[in-house]
């Protein structure tokens, strides 16, 4: 049984003047997948990110999206995705409560679904008890899970997590990925991006990319039979070595 594409990408490219930042790239991800997109700074990661989102138009190739087309249907893909970062997530200065009826407004949700998702998501991360806290006022680790929770109490398609868990400890991170777990569990597909590599094992299948090209694309575990590595680590390094770019 075939299972269902919700990202595909053919030939995606996008330029800026002379310079080639994604260049021609191709893959697909399935429903529930967790997919690590891995590059180090400058690798291209970020912009085609970007476009996936759609928020920024490609130059050429293809690209859909939970079905929706790149070039002419943003607002649709906007609509059927969540997304979170490190540098952007909740509003520091809204109290628990404000942040989750905010991003629930955005994402078009009833105020009787909202009242009884934040009850279930509050239950959940234990944090029943903060929900009239101002955000600023949380630990880091609670901040990114409430931030997490958010991006898909609307139950998108996917998830967009553009390193999700920089700056929180290991076990807040171990927390963090078994919410990532639960959130495929129940069909959402998860596209990550992370410069820790020990996270690329917990990834379904995991691409790098390299200079605006994605070098490898496969499980962690074919990945480190083909670079005869030990670890996501040495399969990245190989790879990193022959950059030529320092910035994204």
């Amino acid at each position: 049984m075939m299972k269902e594409i919700v990202i595909e990408a053919e030939g995606l490219t996008k330029k800026f003047g002379d310079f080639i930042a994604v260049n021609k790239i191709s893959f697909n991800v399935e429903k529930g997948e967790i997919f690590g997109f891995l590059g180090a700074n400058g690798a291209g990661k970020t912009t085609a990110m970007r476009m996936l989102c759609g928020l920024s138009i490609p130059s050429s190739g293809k690209a859909a999206v939970a079905g929706f087309d790149v070039y002419k249907q943003t607002e649709n893909i906007k609509q059927n995705i969540g997304y979170m970062s490190q540098k952007f997530s909740l509003y520091e200065d809204l109290t628990v409560k404000e942040n989750i009826r905010f991003y629930a407004g955005i994402y078009g949700m009833s105020r009787a679904s909202v009242k009884e998702k934040m009850n279930s998501l509050l239950d959940l991360l234990k944090m029943s008890n903060e929900e009239n806290s101002l955000v600023k006022s949380l630990p880091l680790g609670w901040k990114q899970k409430l931030a997490f929770s958010v991006a898909i109490m609307h139950q998108p398609k996917i998830v967009f997590l553009d390193e999700p868990t920089g700056g929180v400890d290991p076990v807040t991170r171990r927390e963090f990925w078994n919410l990532i777990y639960a959130a495929a569990e129940k069909g959402i597909t998860v596209f990550v991006t992370t410069h820790y590599m020990d996270e690329a094992e917990y990834c379904n299948r995991v691409s790098i990319m390299v200079d605006g090209v994605i070098e490898a694309l496969d499980t962690p575990t074919n990945l480190k039979k083909n670079y005869k590595a030990v670890s996501m680590v040495e399969v990245f390094l190989q790879l990193a070595r022959g950059a030529t770019r320092s910035s994204d």
